[in-house]
């Protein structure tokens, strides 16, 4: 049993099992950056005036990255590893995560502007998780893990070409 870094882990499963130390840390770091890009999303969805074409994207991720959540959840509590999320809160803003000022920005805007800055935010939002799962294929070793780095990569990657586009078009 051990401390992760900040104390955000304990892992109790027998040495040897079929995860490690970058697959934890992956997501624990995941879930957070997840839950952010849903808040961006039903902050978008609240307001009116939007373009069909950005609510779809903004429902799209959603829908996809909301049970993600739970399976990343699931896996860390059949690995019996503790997830404390209150400890994530000071994570900083790395990996595209927004800032208290970029989340009140998107909240104040409204309209064309609005969608703008979801796109734009939720690009740089889209290449940290990319740049994440990047890193952990380097040292993860859970198949399931590695899966669902592959499906975020896939995924974000081509919401990012496609928030591009309707950026170009806007």
């Amino acid at each position: 049993m051990g401390n992760g870094p900040g104390g955000m882990m304990t892992q109790t499963s027998e040495p040897g099992a079929d995860f490690n130390a970058a697959d934890q840390m992956f997501l624990i770091m995941m879930i957070p950056h997840h839950e952010q890009a849903i808040e961006m999303a039903d902050i978008l969805l609240a307001k009116s005036g939007i373009p069909d074409e950005v609510t779809e994207l903004a429902q799209k991720i959603k829908d996809a990255q909301g049970p993600e959540i739970e399976t990343m959840r699931s896996w860390l509590e059949e690995w019996n590893v503790e997830y404390d999320e209150d400890s994530m809160g000071g994570m900083g803003h790395g990996d595209g995560m927004m800032s208290e000022s970029d989340m009140t920005a998107l909240e104040e805007a409204s309209g064309a502007e609005a969608a703008r800055l979801f796109l734009e935010q939720m690009i740089v939002h889209h290449e940290g998780a990319i740049d994440m799962g990047e890193m952990a294929l380097r040292g993860a070793q859970n198949p399931d893990v590695i899966a669902l780095i592959d499906k975020i990569i896939a995924d974000q990657t081509a919401e990012i070409a496609t928030m591009r586009d309707l950026l170009e078009a806007s």
